[in-house]
């Protein structure tokens, strides 16, 4: 398995890897993800293919994009606070692989890289988001070593036991 930067010609894998992904957190939540959508445009990704601050590296076997990892690269801010210590950052804006491909390590494998990728760069660690009720994305990243940082809470304003 080939991991890579991805380019123009893996933009139809991509579409439909985000297509999976977003159809996961609208069946998740309804209230937010809109089904039939994807997070990126074809031009956004044509955008993004060869922005060193933003790469997309992919997994590729015998032709095929098996996985994606969206990274954002950010640096410490300036100036930063006095209340906490300069951080270079990885942070995972998306990673997908694809349904008919899980459980052969596919994941593992693309994280492993991006590991390899943020040490590379001088990165202090990794970060990424994952919504609550997503238990498989959430089994995976524990199973890679990650750790919970924080946590943004929700108060729904328009839940119906108000």
């Amino acid at each position: 398995m080939l991991i890579r930067r991805a380019n123009t010609s893996d933009t139809e894998a991509i579409l439909a890897l985000l297509s999976q992904v977003l159809e996961i957190h609208a069946w998740i939540r309804p209230d937010l993800f809109i089904s039939g959508t994807t997070k990126y445009s074809a031009e956004d990704l044509a955008r993004m293919y060869p922005d060193d601050s933003r790469p997309i590296y992919v997994a590729e076997e015998d032709g095929a994009v098996l996985g994606y990892a969206f990274c954002q690269i950010k640096p410490p801010p300036v100036p930063c606070p006095p209340t906490m210590t300069p951080h270079k950052v990885l942070y995972i804006d998306d990673l997908c692989v694809d349904a008919y491909a899980r459980r052969r390590h596919v994941g593992l494998i693309l994280f492993d890289e991006v590991k390899q990728e943020a040490r590379r760069l001088g990165c202090d660690s990794i970060t990424l988001n994952v919504w609550e009720g997503n238990d498989a994305a959430l089994t995976f990243y524990k199973s890679m070593g990650m750790k919970t940082r924080s946590r943004i809470m929700e108060y729904d304003l328009n839940r119906k036991e108000d």
